[in-house]
């Protein structure tokens, strides 16, 4: 199996135990679930913003440790102040984040992207009990016919959502419960970046539905050229984490985007 497999095989497991431990019902009744959701479309299109989704991310399955020490709260709350989104990862054994960095974020009042590997509706009912107010959709572990199931799942919950492609294939993933399309420079099966995949579908994206770049921007200059390119969205995470001091390196990174 490829690394995406394990993952997806991990996370099946993982869904069927939390099922059982804790009840739709119950997750209605949790405190954020009631609440309104921020919009990332109308925070992506806010000029007075950066269009970075920062994301906060203690390791991956192709780096290992990246920061194991950063607080989510003085993180997350730089990253509020001009990101145009932030990502938490709630994956627990390949990426060491977990809900509770959700909950911890989400004092911020910006958009909050719920970043996991989504497989079934339960998790899109988490997403919303724990505050999120966007759910990642993978096309390379979804058919079609999931992602539209998923998607009206968290659009009835007042989500957006954000499809992740990574090549032509998925393209025909998008659809009507799409909010916005996500273009991930690293290849989920075998975790290699290059950041022209972005370049090579950006014209395949439908108009009206933003386009984000992931994975793979590390400098100014890239987001320039994405951003010529007909992006609105640039998503990162390491970039920032692998720093000592995440919220510092983000703070330096936005001055350097102002003033080019």
């Amino acid at each position: 199996m490829n690394i995406l497999d394990t993952i997806i095989a991990q996370k099946r497991k993982e869904v069927a135990t939390r099922k059982a431990a804790i009840s739709l019902t119950q997750l209605e009744q949790e405190t954020y679930f009631a609440r309104s959701c921020f919009s990332l479309t109308g925070f992506l299109a806010d000029t007075s913003r950066t269009g970075i989704i920062a994301e906060f991310k203690r390791k991956s399955p192709s780096k290992g440790i990246i920061n194991a020490t950063a607080s989510v709260e003085e993180v997350t709350e730089a990253y509020a102040k001009h990101a145009a989104g932030i990502s938490v990862l709630t994956d627990t054994d390949f990426f060491g984040g977990n809900t509770e960095d959700l909950h911890k974020a989400r004092f911020n009042q910006v958009p909050i992207l719920r970043k996991d590997f989504m497989i079934d509706e339960y998790q899109v009912y988490e997403a919303k009990a724990m505050g999120a107010d966007v759910i990642l959709l993978i096309a390379a572990c979804l058919s079609p016919e999931e992602v539209s199931t998923l998607g009206a799942c968290a659009k009835g919950l007042g989500m957006e959502v954000l499809l992740e492609i990574h090549n032509a294939e998925e393209l025909n993933h998008i659809n009507d419960m799409v909010d916005m399309v996500g273009v991930n420079n690293r290849n989920l099966k075998t975790f290699e970046v290059n950041i022209q995949t972005s370049l090579q579908l950006i014209e395949h994206i439908p108009a009206g539905k933003p386009a984000i770049a992931e994975s793979g921007i590390s400098n100014v200059d890239t987001i320039v050229t994405l951003r010529n390119a007909g992006f609105s969205g640039f998503l990162i995470g390491e970039n920032f984490m692998r720093e000592p001091k995440p919220s510092v390196a983000f703070a330096d990174f936005v001055c350097q985007l102002k003033a080019n």
